[in-house]
């Protein structure tokens, strides 16, 4: 028999008006179940929407359509039964760790005693006894947010959500508080009936839930659902560990490439730009590290993408970014959760830097056509010059005025490490450093 549902939510949307008319769609379609007794993740990239779902989910936002309930009710503001523990601290600096803790009870018309005692529990619960007393500029950070988590279970909630609470904390810190957390769940201490997890971490996904919901970006939208069924405790090394946290690169890799236009009898492995596709700015130096790392030992320019990641120490949002940047440039395919150097991708890892800069510029002009179309400009003015308006305002006729602004950011980084051309940002406008 299926466990009651705490949560559902059905064919949410959520889109805010753009300062020049029209909508941003942040999330489209968005159907969740939370059943008792089971934490779900949602993995997704910044930007995917998934804080906003766990603020529509609190009752702090409404979305513009769709329907989220809890306990078979439609959320309509702050709900009693749902507390939540953010990224930040958000701690208040001058109340004790005991006084921030009760802070959530006195709101809820308790009587003082009670205040006091299921503080004092809740602070025990989550291993802070002996603290009542101090500040937060005398804790660590991994004690902060212990506080967070306590000031969040004191209420008795019967969901959790977390967004992203470990992200802020040192690794070896982070690691404790997850097991801590885990610990106390698997053994039915803690005051709550369902989790969902705001992450960006593979492994912090694998390590805590029943099911992983990745979200595709640009809008939110639930692109796959990865089950989660191995025993707790669960660790790192475990062969079946390292399958699910394989699939999932694997499924996160297929997602990264789909939609990407592509030329007929061009590879899929390739991706193909349009002159006004969206560019995501990372730096040549991550590009080229990444490479070098891939390029040498133990992998030999063929590397699985969660050992890649791991020796790196890079998430998602550091690696996948980097890993689609040298498919865009044909120096790696990336399939199947691995990421393979081409040959010219060799090429790079053992060239010198005025070599390296001369196979990224000829790249840049045949793979990224924004990049030829600003040097074409500029070679054909007299004056070799041009503003940055000139070039704004034909992607934003395709794309909102902030991703215009990162995708130029994107071009005039790669642009100046291939020396194609300059730019100013003060007089805002590209030019030819020694036109020809």
């Amino acid at each position: 028999m299926a466990s009651p549902n705490l949560l559902e939510v059905e064919h949410v949307r959520q889109a805010f008006p753009k300062p020049g008319g029209g909508e941003l769609l942040v999330l489209d379609n968005i159907d969740l179940k939370l059943r008792e007794g089971e934490i779900v993740g949602l993995l997704g990239r910044s930007g995917s929407g998934k804080s906003t779902l766990l603020r529509l989910v609190a009752g702090l936002a409404r979305p513009v359509s769709g329907c989220v309930r809890y306990l078979g009710d439609e959320v309509q503001g702050c709900a009693p039964g749902i507390a939540m523990v953010f990224q930040s601290f958000a701690l208040f600096p001058w109340l004790t760790v005991l006084q921030n803790v009760e802070l959530g009870l006195e709101a809820m018309g308790l009587a003082k005693e009670e205040v006091r005692s299921r503080a004092l529990s809740a602070i025990d619960l989550i291993g802070l006894d002996g603290f009542e007393s101090a500040y937060p500029r005398e804790l660590s950070g991994g004690m902060r947010q212990r506080v967070g988590f306590a000031r969040a279970l004191v209420v008795h909630p019967n969901i959790l959500l977390m967004d992203e609470p470990f992200s802020s904390l040192d690794v070896l810190t982070a690691e404790t508080l997850r097991t801590d957390l885990i610990d106390l769940w698997m053994a039915k201490k803690l005051p709550i009936k369902g989790i969902i997890l705001v992450t960006h971490n593979i492994e912090e996904a694998v390590l805590m839930c029943d099911r992983v919901l990745l979200f595709s970006s640009n809008p939110g939208r639930i692109a796959a659902e990865i089950k989660v069924t191995l025993p707790h405790p669960r660790h790192r090394t475990d062969a079946e560990f390292q399958q699910v946290v394989d699939s999932i690169y694997v499924a996160m890799t297929q997602r990264a490439l789909a939609g990407r236009p592509h030329q007929a009898g061009q590879p899929d492995r390739f991706p193909t730009l349009t002159l006004t596709s969206r560019l995501r700015h990372v730096s040549t130096n991550i590009l080229s590290g990444l490479i070098e790392a891939v390029a040498g030992e133990p992998y030999g320019g063929h590397a699985d993408l969660p050992d890649i990641a791991s020796a790196l120490h890079m998430e998602i949002d550091d690696l996948f970014p980097a890993a689609e940047a040298l498919q865009i440039f044909r120096f790696a395919e990336l399939t199947g959760g691995d990421l393979k150097l081409t040959n010219l991708g060799m090429q790079f890892a053992n060239a010198d830097l005025a070599e390296r800069k001369r196979i990224f510029a000829q790249q840049l002009l045949s793979c990224v056509p924004l990049a030829a179309h600003v040097r074409k400009v500029l070679d054909e003015r007299s004056s070799h010059i041009a503003p940055r308006s000139r070039f704004a305002d034909e992607l934003e006729d395709h794309m909102s005025e902030e991703d215009a602004d990162l995708t130029l950011r994107a071009l005039i980084s790669w642009g100046r490490y291939a020396e194609l051309f300059a730019y100013d940002d003060h007089a805002r406008r590209f030019t030819l450093e020694n036109p020809t």
